[in-house]
């Protein structure tokens, strides 16, 4: 799918490489632990491991079974990661003596009444490492990296989610379509791909739409779009890039209760201001649809055969946050670092910079 950059700004070279050398995140919790109770929380620190192996390996090692250790999120194998895990208590001497792997660094140890459970999560806190980056990048780079935490990002989907021949979302059309149930953690990952691929082509859709609006006079963004230009013109009136419509399904932002938009005025504000955010549909069960006009949007992107996941919201746009840089003028790197709320991915952020994709791209040797 051929993602739709919001931003007018020129391509930025620089070098990208997702490896443990260069990617560094640690998950930022959602709440502090107690430091009392059954379950003993394990700050861990991982690189070239995957969050799938990580609980493998614990499994292993305390010999739990695998529903029983606890985590947030997953994170990728080509990084280096910082991020919380959860078994019971009664297996703290198991995992110290045996989690003995060069890959594994156990660095802090707390306790909490509750596991942790899967989107237990606040965001992410991010330092990436950009090569080839001349003096005149790193300038546009700051300059287009600091306008994006003031005004936002699209919240795409990253290409890590459409796995490495970026087309896992046709075998998740293929399964959900089957109307089998799901066997394994492979085979809801795929359907979620499919879910994903869904909401990105959703997102470039009205990404379209806003940049149509933004960059034509209103009549003639009235006849590209075939709309009528009074809608036009109120959509053009609307302060932000992103352009609200009624019926949107907004959500307080960062986290927060979800409403129909029904006044203009009212939601516009509030997603200038960092209160709100509209969000996209996550096909599945027991999902709410957006109403009205963004509904007649959204329809062309949904999938009502898809009940074999449960359906979610996600927010359309975010903002990042607590951006820092460090430059190496002789090496021409780039260190950048950022904060992103869950769900989030960095390589969105960069892509938006640097008007390109940064999946890698396979050798004829591999």
């Amino acid at each position: 799918m051929k993602k739709t950059y919001a931003y007018t700004h020129q391509p930025i070279p620089f070098n990208f490489a997702q490896t443990i050398e260069r990617f560094f995140v640690e998950e930022v919790p959602l709440f502090k632990f107690s430091d009392k109770g059954s379950n003993l929380i394990l700050k861990i620190k991982k690189s070239d491991m995957s969050t799938f192996k990580l609980i493998t390996v614990i499994s292993k090692a305390t010999k739990l079974d695998l529903r029983d250790i606890g985590y947030a999120g997953l994170k990728d194998k080509n990084a280096t990661t910082i991020q919380y895990i959860s078994i019971p208590k009664q297996y703290e001497k198991d995992v110290i003596k045996n989690l003995t792997t060069e890959k594994i660094e156990i660095l802090e140890k707390y306790y909490s009444k509750f596991p942790i459970k899967i989107g237990q999560l606040k965001g992410n806190n991010f330092s990436i490492i950009l090569h080839a980056v001349t003096a005149s990048a790193k300038d546009e780079i700051i300059n287009v990296a600091n306008k994006m935490v003031q005004e936002g990002i699209p919240n795409y989907y990253g290409y890590q989610r459409f796995g490495e021949d970026a087309r896992s979302h046709e075998q998740g059309k293929e399964i959900a379509h089957s109307g089998k149930k799901l066997k394994g953690a492979k085979e809801k990952l795929l359907v979620s791909a499919y879910q994903s691929y869904l909401y990105n082509a959703w997102l470039a859709k009205r990404i379209d739409i806003s940049k149509t609006i933004s960059n034509n006079e209103t009549n003639n963004a009235a006849k590209i779009l075939n709309y009528p230009i009074e809608l036009v013109q109120v959509l053009a009136k609307q302060p932000h890039f992103f352009k609200l419509f009624i019926g949107d399904d907004m959500q307080a932002y960062p986290f927060g209760k979800s409403y129909p938009l029904q006044d203009f005025t009212l939601a516009s504000k509030a997603f200038v201001s960092k209160k709100s955010s509209p969000t996209g549909l996550l096909v599945g069960s027991k999902v709410n649809r957006a109403l009205a006009d963004a509904r007649h949007l959204e329809e062309a992107f949904d999938d009502e055969e898809l009940y074999a996941l449960k359906g979610d919201r996600r927010y359309a746009w975010i903002w990042p946050e607590d951006l820092n840089f460090n430059y190496n003028k002789e090496e021409e790197k780039l260190t950048i670092q950022f904060y992103l709320p869950k769900g989030a991915y960095a390589t969105t952020f960069l892509e938006e910079i640097g008007k390109k994709s940064l999946k890698p791209t396979a050798s004829k040797f591999d």
